[in-house]
């Protein structure tokens, strides 16, 4: 059983949490995330680390309840504990994988802005925290709907130059976040690296942005994922015209080469027992990772 030390909202739809997990954090980078399970009778669900302390042997999870197991995760408070606290799952960000010298000299030639959309706040903050520790600066984007979704704006200002942008300007710039960077590299910010993390739709649109300037953009694809260990099959996407999984070969991929139409299908024909089904039925032995477990071939 993992302990929870903290439990509670955040700001507006958002919820925090921070339970003991000395093992996860021992090992735990920016990018990679965790499988919870509240009880035996719950699901499996990924949530992305949005910090961790090594000290202390904590995990620090940020979420917004959409489903049943995150509006149960909500009621959770100090002291409670959950059954399940497996990781850390996935590839670190390739930002952060070196502490090497040469890692980190090569790091502070690049010119990195993020761009978050709602809570894809969480999954930046780790990264940008992981580049102001180690001496490298970077721009945060930070766009939501309205100001009562901004979230994190002010520890995210603790270790990178931040910019607030909401779509229906009640707060900082106004306009979405494809605006926003727009007019950053129209006032003269030169990047050359982005990492946009947020719902995929955004993603896309953001990509479509980038590759007008030529500006290598590396997405996170964790809003399609469900199992978090490749056998559902959930978030199979393709990546340069081949099969990959978000959850065992990403989260994090090159967003130029991601086919984000099917990324966005599939999304939508999973929320039916029939849509899932169909896609079965479609992609055949590539469904799911070929474990063999869970209906799919070996």
């Amino acid at each position: 059983m993992y302990k929870i030390l903290k439990a509670g909202n955040l700001s507006g739809p958002n919820y925090e949490m921070i339970v003991e997990a000395p093992r996860v954090a021992s090992r735990c980078l920016p990018g990679q995330f965790i499988i919870v399970k509240i009880d035996e009778e719950g699901e499996r669900i990924p949530l992305t680390i949005t910090d961790y302390d090594r000290g202390k042997g904590t995990i620090e999870l940020v979420y917004q309840p959409v489903g049943l197991t995150t509006s149960r995760l909500k009621t959770l408070q100090e002291g409670d504990s959950l059954m399940d606290f497996v990781g850390p799952l996935g590839k670190p960000s390739d930002l952060c994988e070196s502490e090497s010298p040469e890692a980190i000299a090569a790091l502070k030639k690049k010119k990195i802005v993020f761009v978050a959309g709602g809570v894809g706040a969480a999954p930046i903050y780790p990264q940008a925290k992981w580049l102001h520790e180690h001496g490298i600066e970077s721009d945060v984007i930070i766009g939501a709907r309205s100001k009562d979704l901004v979230m994190l704006e002010e520890r995210m200002k603790q270790v990178a130059h931040v910019y607030v942008t909401t779509d229906d300007g009640s707060y900082g710039r106004s306009g979405m976040v494809t605006k926003c960077l727009e007019d950053l590299i129209a006032e003269g910010h030169e990047y050359n690296h982005c990492v946009c993390i947020g719902p995929t739709i955004m993603m896309k649109f953001l990509c479509l942005t980038t590759k007008k300037y030529n500006l290598h953009t590396i997405v996170s694809m964790n809003p399609i994922m469900v199992d978090g260990t490749g056998m559902c099959g959930a978030c199979r996407l393709l990546v340069d015209g081949k099969v990959q999984f978000a959850c065992v070969d990403g989260p994090e991929f090159d967003g130029h080469k991601v086919d984000f139409d099917l990324a966005l299908k599939r999304q939508t024909l999973y929320k039916t027992q029939e849509g899932e089904a169909f896609l079965a039925w479609k992609e055949g032995k590539t469904h799911h990772g070929g474990c063999g477990e869970c209906g799919g071939e070996k």
